[in-house]
Order: C-alpha cells, then sequence, then structure tokens
C-alpha cells in the first residue's frame, strides 16, 4: 500500500527546512507500514484573504506528497481562528474579521487549494465546528495547559512586549486554538511556513497534555517574492498568483532576480532534487544562462498548474512579445465612458487598472514604462485622446486596448 520507509522519507525530507523529531515520524511511517493505516498529515490555513499564490502553494505542495505516498491529508479550514488572526511576525494586533467573511474567504481557499491537493485522501474540515462547541471552562482548562512564559518565547510576543507595545488576551489564544485542532483530529504530523514553528511546537505540547501521542513538526521554506526583498505578498504585488493565467505566471517568473532562479524551480514548480542539483552546478559554473534557467523554472510553474501544452504556449507567447518584440495574440479591450473621449494620462491609467494609484501611474510614465501605439510617454501631464481605440502597454507584460464607448 504505501512505498518503503525509505522512500518515504526521502520525498519528505526534500525541500523541509526542519522535520521535528525525525526520529519519531520514521517510528510512525514503520507503524503505517506494519499496520497499513495512514498517517494523518495536518494543515491548518486561516483564510483572512481569499486568493492563494505560489508561496502558500509551498505548503500545499509538501502536503500533496503526503498524499501521494499514500496517507490522508486533513486540511483544517480556520474559520474560528481567523477571526482572532494568526499574530504570527505582526508588531501589531490585527483587525478581527467576522465569521460570515472567514466562511467566503475559506470557500475561495478550499477551491484553489485542491489545483495543488488531490481530492483523493483528503478531508476537508473547519475549526468552527469544535471551537465554536467550547464553553468557557473548557476554554480555561486549555489555558491551563500552557503558562504565560513559555508563550512569551514566540519571538513577536517578546518584541511587543519589551517595547511595550499592547498584546491582547486574544492573541495569546491564537496558538491554543491552532494546537487544540491537533487534538481534534489526533494528527500524526503538522506542516507549516517557517512562521509558524513555535505555533506547531505547542501543539506538540498541548497533544501531550491532553494524553495524546505527540505530532511532529515539518517546516517549509517562505517564498520570496518577484521582487526578491520581500515574502510573496499579493498586497506588495510581488507575487503569482495559483490562478493567474499561463501567460502571466510565466511572464512574471521571467522577471525575478537571478539569485532566486533556483529557489523557485524548487518551490514553485516543484522539481525533481537531481534536476534542481544540475540547474545549480550550471548556474555556478556558467554553463547555464541565468536566462534559459528562468525559462525552465517558468515553464515548470506553468505546467504544474496548467500541464506541458500551456506551458508550451506560454513560452512562444512570451518570446513574440519580448524576444522578437511583437504584440500578443489576444489583448484585453476596454471602453469607457467619456463625453469627450479624452483623459489625464495618470487617470486613464488608474480608471483602466493599469496601475493602482496616481502615483503609482506617475512612477510608471516617469520610468519609461507606458507606450501608447509604440510611442513611449514620458510626460505625466499628458491627455490622452481614445476616441478611436488606442494600444497601451504598460511595463513589460501588460497591453490593453482602450477605446470611448459608443452610445446606442
Amino acid at each position: 500500500m504505501f512505498p518503503t520507509l525509505n522512500e518515504q522519507m526521502d520525498l519528505i525530507r526534500s525541500g523541509a527546512v526542519e522535520l521535528l523529531p525525525e526520529e519519531e515520524l520514521v517510528k510512525k511511517i514503520e507503524r503505517s507500514l506494519k499496520t497499513g493505516k495512514q498517517i494523518i498529515a495536518k494543515l491548518g490555513c486561516d483564510p483572512s484573504r481569499p486568493d492563494l499564490h505560489i508561496g502558500h502553494a509551498v505548503v500545499l505542495g509538501k502536503m500533496r506528497q503526503f498524499q501521494d505516498l499514500g496517507h490522508k491529508a486533513i486540511l483544517i479550514i480556520g474559520d474560528f481562528t481567523a477571526m482572532i488572526g494568526d499574530p504570527s511576525g505582526k508588531s501589531k494586533t490585527r483587525p478581527q474579521l467576522t465569521i460570515e467573511e472567514t466562511r467566503i474567504n475559506g470557500q475561495s481557499y478550499l477551491e484553489q487549494a485542491t489545483i495543488v491537493l488531490s481530492k483523493d485522501n483528503l478531508e476537508v474540515l473547519y475549526n468552527g465546528d469544535w471551537l465554536n462547541k467550547m464553553n468557557f471552562a473548557d476554554v480555561i482548562k486549555l489555558a491551563a495547559k500552557y503558562t504565560v512564559s513559555q508563550m512569551l518565547e514566540r519571538d513577536d510576543f517578546d518584541k511587543r512586549f519589551n517595547q511595550n507595545l499592547p498584546i491582547s488576551l486574544h492573541e495569546l489564544m491564537y496558538p491554543l486554538a491552532q494546537a487544540y485542532d491537533s487534538v481534534a483530529i489526533n494528527s500524526d504530523v503538522e506542516l507549516g511556513g517557517t512562521d509558524q514553528k513555535f505555533n506547531l511546537l505547542v501543539g506538540r505540547e498541548i497533544q501531550k497534555a491532553y494524553g495524546m501521542e505527540q505530532q511532529c513538526i515539518l517546516t517549509m521554506p517562505i517564498l520570496e517574492g518577484t521582487d526578491g526583498i520581500e515574502k510573496m505578498s499579493k498586497s506588495l504585488n510581488n507575487y503569482i498568483g495559483i490562478t493567474d493565467s499561463p501567460k502571466e505566471m510565466f511572464g512574471k517568473t521571467m522577471s525575478i532576480p537571478d539569485n532566486l532562479i533556483s529557489r523557485y524551480y524548487r518551490y514553485g514548480a516543484f522539481a525533481r532534487e537531481n534536476e534542481i542539483i544540475a540547474m545549480e552546478n550550471g548556474l555556478k559554473d556558467e554553463s547555464i544562462h541565468p536566462r534559459d534557467a528562468k525559462v525552465k523554472a517558468a515553464q515548470g510553474i506553468v505546467s504544474r498548474y496548467y500541464g506541458n501544452d500551456a506551458a508550451v504556449n506560454a513560452l512562444g507567447e512570451f518570446e513574440r512579445i519580448f524576444k522578437n518584440k511583437d504584440i500578443p495574440d489576444e489583448i484585453e479591450e476596454l471602453s469607457l465612458e467619456s463625453d469627450s473621449g479624452i483623459m489625464q494620462l495618470t487617470d486613464l491609467l488608474v480608471v483602466a487598472g493599469l496601475a493602482p494609484s496616481k502615483k503609482e501611474a506617475r512612477r510608471l510614465i516617469e520610468q519609461g514604462g507606458v507606450y501608447i501605439d509604440s510611442e513611449r510617454i514620458t510626460d505625466v501631464y499628458s491627455e490622452v485622446d481614445f476616441n478611436s481605440q488606442r494600444l497601451f502597454k504598460v511595463g513589460k507584460r501588460r497591453f490593453m486596448k482602450i477605446g470611448k464607448k459608443i452610445s446606442v
């Protein structure tokens, strides 16, 4: 039913930052091989935002490997804990969401997560189903199993405490609530990003306090955004969404700094270890050009979500636009209502969604990133006549045809 112990451990270790305690997981797998019983691999996610990117998929991909090994994956949608907000890495209290907001986000999260996860060997649970049912006595009993001094060992809490910044009591309850999820499902191993290590370890302690066998923990790296500086985030606009089109995925990957190529190949495309080593060696001895390595990473990422044919087509589209300086085959079109058909360029870029703000629109123009009908526009005060359709190019990848809406 299952691969051998060594085969399983080799796959589980691959790409992981920490696996603690490894010897305990070995024993769990040995037991599953003898009994034929699946290991329960847990991944909790708080749907504070509805959209997922390939940074989230790093942990989801590892969960998928447990499924591929024949084990049971339990995805816990934290509709209850999302109302608290995970304080990990936060310098201030997060705004609370309503249960309705978390349920809506949770449905979107689930739909996108199953793009990576197999629907076989998968169980999806909502932690509100058990946390909502706890009475005050239950909460006191849970809180009594962990000390304040233990909680303040957490870096973000410690920093805020020493800087006299507020720490709400409900934030201290977050790690305990997440830990209780492990009790509720009797998890064998819990997965998370490196920023979740504290929460995962609390899960071990709370299981022990309830007289249960402790889970192992496995942490995966946090993937940098396409800027190569900050953590991948939609709010920072440095992300590759798992629902982005193949063209967008490919183009965004081609824009990453050279030092991120092998990381995107490893954690974005989930390439095989021998392929990753070959790429890293080739980049080091300069037998592989960084551009060619980016193409391989970009194709790997697109193929993961859309298949090989889409990856080949995305490369062809990219080559047509950037190598041959051609215009893409399909361009988004927008018709705007306007009496005069004339608008300030900065306003037009914002209205069309080609820039998030007038400040960003001015920056794009000043840096020479805006073209109209193949002509670079550098005057931030210029006005655009769009009574007839005009072709806009913003940055390296965004094209749009904009014209005045014709009244019937």
